[in-house]
């Protein structure tokens, strides 16, 4: 890979600052390529721009700034990439650029930041400028080449073609003196209509999947460069404790340690010719612990504190039409339910990792990480160097989910050991005790719903108070007035982003903001997950309550939301809804909106004389818009319900004297291979809007067990997890 030469007019306040905004993306055109004489002397291959260098073989190289973390984004952005290209896709392969590279060449790239659905949908446009631009500029060189205008040459296959006097000449004879050229004016780009796609909206396999079989992917608990050392490290497992003291003299004489180290103010590090040397040398350090005002923080602690909220006077409204709270007080019958989500850890298979090599010049990180450009800043930070003496080399995740996104602590603490050898290379890495205790986890919130009945049964008037946490606020992200915009995930008004489905003539969704010491984070469909499950089941119950088919209330309710209804409609017949399920089965319907795109499923549960539940088949829908690749969108949607399962049967962090009491897959539990059901996706793209595929789903495969659970046993579970409910049969 190759490195820009380092120039940047930013400070590094203002960068850091803005790679914390860079959550929200930026989105900039394609621009200038490096100098090809430069390129030539460093006997590198000429790139056409940006985004493409083609070899003198006709291999090509895409490059892309979106971290692969399994979900098939590089892939994808490759497949729009190369079809403006024309490309023989046989001969693509990619690679990252760094965000120093990025930094250098004004952003060249957009955003590194690869979370909320965001990789293709916020990008798909400028890349495949990208790849429409280096389509024009290698015909171009042709053209000039044979010295006929531009209009009368065409491009195919990675090929040329001049039809008046059938010439051809393949992208890698022309690559060289394509890069000398300027790029057309971005006014002369054009993009190819959906419909005369040949490769985007194909189902391709993925690039990365051989290397990844065979077990040549190289991820970051994987790397080992020349002279590296190997560091373990413990942070004081009490949130907001420190250290008080530690006696490195008990452990530095054991054989192969080399340092120990304080990180921060909360934090020991040992470092080691090899990694178990370094871990059981921490593991036999005597370390003193100042606990802290947490000490004593339990769960029972925080869910009181939350459930203060949900009849709190002061609440941030999030979404209301006509007057709610008058309707409900005027309505001939009331149903009402408080639902609560527990603390989730992203619990990614690759635990926290980084290796850095720190001298007074350069410091330069290798990392797994979902936003490059915030490890930079990170980086930044902690060695005191500027952003343009600084770099990362992003490798492939094993795991994201969110937790590699905003919050880059394991580089902060890579760096600092680093620092404390100056040019040796030191790889940090955790234990997944450290993994579990430690995390950026998925808010705690509780949800008050009421709903004012007419004697019809209809519902006159909703009223969802939330409680609980922001994750923008514990990220250090800015919010305006109080509001939290992120917490209504699921619920605005209608519009392009995270829209309810219903239309209720009196509706307030409010949200008192409740911020224990436990930090939050972005987690696999963040705050669509429980906004989902709070509204999808207690519709539910409204539905039952009032002896309505649930189908049939929600069709009702979506009459002005086509595209929600769309989904729903897709899952309930492709399912049999209405039709007589197997014996003993039984179904639960779930839909939302998030990410930019429209999701619903529909849930096959059985449950035994002994309470335990068997989740036979998920129908579920997506229409994202656009669909890059079809298979990876199923199995983007599949992967989806194992994560959102985990989370639904199992998944729970509880705090016992301040501390995570869940500290490895034994007591956080992942779903089973035995247990995931079978999965039937129907991938429906109405065109016009490009939505997300990695998120939306998962917020609808626990709704709808949950509705089908009572479907099943007459038990209504509104606390998660599953694990904690009795659900046998009385």
């Amino acid at each position: 890979m190759s490195r820009a030469a380092v120039r940047s007019g930013v400070t590094r306040r203002s960068f850091l600052k803005g790679s914390a905004l860079a959550l929200g993306g930026l989105m900039v055109p394609f621009a200038i390529p490096f100098e090809a004489a430069a390129q030539e002397q460093a006997g590198m291959p000429p790139e056409v721009n940006a985004w493409v260098v083609v070899k003198p073989d006709d291999s090509i190289v895409i490059r892309i700034a979106r971290s692969e973390m399994g979900q098939g984004t590089l892939t994808g952005l490759a497949q729009l990439v190369a079809e403006e290209l024309d490309a023989d896709w046989s001969k693509v392969s990619t690679e990252y650029p760094t965000p120093g590279q990025n930094l250098a060449r004004k952003r060249v790239w957009g955003s590194f930041s690869t979370g909320g659905s965001r990789g293709v949908r916020e990008s798909h446009e400028y890349v495949r400028k990208g790849g429409a631009t280096a389509r024009m500029m290698l015909v171009q060189a042709a053209a000039d080449a044979w010295q006929v205008p531009a209009a009368e040459c065409t491009a195919a296959n990675s090929v040329i073609t001049h039809a008046a006097s059938g010439r051809k000449v393949s992208y890698g004879k022309v690559a060289g003196a394509a890069g000398k050229l300027a790029a057309p004016a971005a006014a002369d780009v054009k993009l190819k209509d959906a419909k005369d796609w040949k490769l985007a909206g194909k189902r391709l396999a993925r690039l990365d999947t051989v290397d990844k079989t065979t077990g040549a992917q190289v991820y970051g608990m994987d790397l080992k460069l020349p002279g590296m050392l190997n560091a373990a490290i413990k942070d004081c497992p009490v949130f907001g404790g420190k250290v008080k003291s530690f006696d490195a003299a008990a452990i530095e004489k054991r054989p192969g340690v080399k340092k120990v180290v304080q990180v921060g103010d909360s934090a020991v590090a040992v470092v080691a010719d090899t990694w178990w040397r370094a871990r059981t040398a921490l593991d036999a350090l005597p370390i003193v612990w100042d606990e802290g005002p947490n000490a004593k923080l339990s769960s029972a602690g925080i869910a009181a504190m939350l459930k203060e909220g949900l009849d709190a006077p002061d609440a941030v409204v999030g979404n209301s039409n006509g007057d709610a709270r008058a309707a409900i007080a005027a309505a001939k019958r009331k149903v009402e339910a408080v639902y609560s989500y527990p603390y989730q850890n992203h619990a990614t298979m690759e635990v926290m990792n980084a290796t850095v090599k720190w001298t007074p010049e350069r410091c330069e990180v290798w990392t797994p990480t979902q936003n490059g450009e915030a490890a930079l800043a990170a980086a930044s930070e902690a060695s005191g160097l500027p952003p343009s003496k600084c770099d990362v080399y992003k490798l492939h995740l094993g795991g994201g989910f969110g937790r590699r996104g905003a919050v880059h602590d394991w580089v902060r603490q890579a760096v600092a050991i680093a620092k404390e050898l100056p040019g040796t290379p030191v790889k940090l890495l955790w234990t997944r005790e450290e993994d579990m205790q430690h995390g950026r986890y998925h808010p705690v919130t509780q949800c008050k719903l009421t709903a004012g009945l007419d004697e019809k049964g209809d519902i006159t008037g909703l009223h969802m108070r939330l409680s609980g946490q922001s994750i923008l606020v514990s990220v250090g992200l800015p919010i305006k007035d109080g509001k939290d915009p992120a917490v209504f995930q699921g619920l605005n008004a209608p519009g392009p982003e995270a829209s309810i489905g219903y239309s209720f003539p009196n509706l307030l969704i409010d949200h008192a903001m409740r911020n224990p010491p436990v930090p939050a984070g972005f987690w696999r469909g963040v705050n669509l997950n429980q906004n989902t499950i709070y509204l999808e089941c207690f519709l539910d119950e409204v539905a039952h309550a009032t002896k309505q088919d649930p189908l049939a209330l929600r069709r009702k309710l979506m009459a002005n939301n086509p595209k929600h209804l769309a989904v729903l409609n897709a899952v309930a017949e492709k399912a049999g809804w209405g039709k007589p399920a197997p014996k003993g089965v039984f179904r639960g319907l779930a839909q939302t909106m998030g990410f930019g795109s429209y999701v619903a499923a529909c849930a096959e549960v059985s449950v035994n004389k002994n309470g335990k539940v068997k989740i036979h088949r998920i129908v579920a829908a997506t229409d994202p818009g656009y669909a890059v690749n079809p298979q990876q969108i199923e199995a983007q949607v599949e992967g989806s319900f194992v994560y959102g399962l985990s989370a639904a049967l199992y998944g729970e962090c509880t705090l016992k004297d301040g501390r995570v009491e869940q500290t490895n897959f034994d007591t956080y539990v992942p779903l089973k291979m035995d247990e995931m059901p079978k999965v039937e996706t129907i991938v429906m793209p109405s065109g016009g809007f490009w939505g997300g595929v990695g998120e939306p789903t998962i917020a609808v495969a626990a709704p709808a067990v949950l509705n089908a659970v009572f479907a099943a046993t007459g038990k209504r579970v509104r606390d998660l997890p599953l694990k904690n409910h009795n659900l046998k049969k009385t």
